[in-house]
């Protein structure tokens, strides 16, 4: 059964406009026009802190047709959600599903959207729109209703990081003498990763991500994905540039990948239109392997860049841009990609078992 068809658009800084359908909080927003290819897990990417700030597009066309599940923290972990909370500023698609069904559903997803005062459109063409924002990058766009007074907002002008980021330590999993412990650096973390580093018997402390971590005793560092510029992020590098000095094993995932290259003093850019799927192609440089990786970001290491005594680990099949990087004899190494998934393949999971021999 649907509902009343509330006119919406999305317009974007270049004067285009998408008429549609309003579903979600009727609500005007503004930020940076984003989209993903994938064709499930709309429940983790909304609740992925990497899309703070931004208006999501789902290019798949069908879109709400399983629900969302119940929300269910199991020690301290939500066992179906990546954080406490939907992170996107509104969200974009083709045809939404009035009726959905699935074992573990509990509510739509226009209610969920309501619930945390979330806007979206359907019946929007999502194919023209990301065919426009493929041949013209990555654009700041806004979500109106009638004529309200809205200025387009670029939110990679802001600290991201620090809006998403935890405020105070957390511990998880049992503390004893055979666990080892591993400092995650809270950039915006998906809650996934957690479960993969427990999985493998360790202790985790997550720490803010400017928490001074240098003087603590660890086996390793996690730097975590997170939203926006990694250049914002000057507290974090240098840390990790100081534990890079102390020789600590250090594990960067996406926005950790970059920070990791940055503290080792390569540089990084903005790509035009990201990469935000769960089927990106990733060729292990120096092999013939190539693996489906689950990805989120806007920005990219420039491997030009790299140090002596670091090398690509990784790159994109699809445009040959940095995915990975790593020292050539110290326990350091980061990658672009998501092992963890969630959503997405797991075929990469097993990076998370090379870093715990490192430690």
């Amino acid at each position: 059964m649907g509902f009343k068809k509330i006119n919406a658009r999305l317009e974007l800084e270049d004067g285009f406009v998408f008429s549609g359908y309003s579903f979600g909080a009727q609500k005007p927003v503004a930020g940076e026009v984003v989209f993903n290819t994938g064709m499930v897990g709309y429940p983790e990417s909304l609740t992925d802190p990497s899309y703070h700030g931004q208006i999501l597009v789902l290019t798949y066309p069908l879109i709400g047709n399983y629900g969302v599940p119940e929300k269910r923290v199991i020690d301290k972990l939500d066992e179906w959600f990546e954080s406490d909370r939907i992170h996107i500023l509104g969200l974009i698609i083709s045809e939404y599903s009035f009726d959905f069904n699935h074992w573990s559903a509990s509510k739509s997803l226009n209610d969920w959207l309501l619930e945390h005062d979330v806007p979206g459109i359907y019946n929007i063409d999502t194919r023209m729109l990301t065919k426009r924002l493929r041949e013209e990058g990555t654009m700041l766009g806004r979500i109106r209703y009638f004529n309200e007074d809205l200025d387009f907002i670029d939110p990679n002008q802001e600290n991201l990081v620090k809006q998403v980021s935890i405020r105070e330590p957390i511990e998880y999993g049992p503390r004893n003498g055979k666990s080892k412990t591993i400092i995650l650096v809270d950039c915006g973390c998906k809650e996934n990763i957690i479960r993969s580093l427990l999985s493998l018997g360790l202790h985790v402390r997550r720490v803010p991500w400017d928490y001074d971590f240098t003087q603590d005793r660890c086996d390793g560092i996690m730097i975590s994905n997170g939203p926006g510029d990694p250049k914002s992020c000057q507290q974090t590098i240098k840390h990790v540039r100081a534990a890079l000095e102390r020789e600590i094993p250090i594990f960067g995932i996406c926005l950790g990948n970059q920070i990791l290259a940055l503290a080792a003093g390569a540089d990084t850019y903005k790509l035009k239109f990201g990469h935000r799927s769960q089927n990106q192609p990733c060729i292990e440089v120096g092999t013939k392997r190539c693996y489906i990786t689950s990805q989120n970001h806007g920005f990219a290491v420039d491997g030009r860049t790299l140090p002596e005594g670091w090398k690509a680990w990784f790159i994109n099949a699809n445009d040959n841009t940095n995915e990975g990087i790593r020292h050539v004899s110290k326990p350091f190494m980061s990658v672009q990609f998501h092992p963890e998934a969630a959503p997405g393949p797991v075929d990469t999971h097993i990076l998370f078992e090379d870093f715990l021999r490192m430690l």
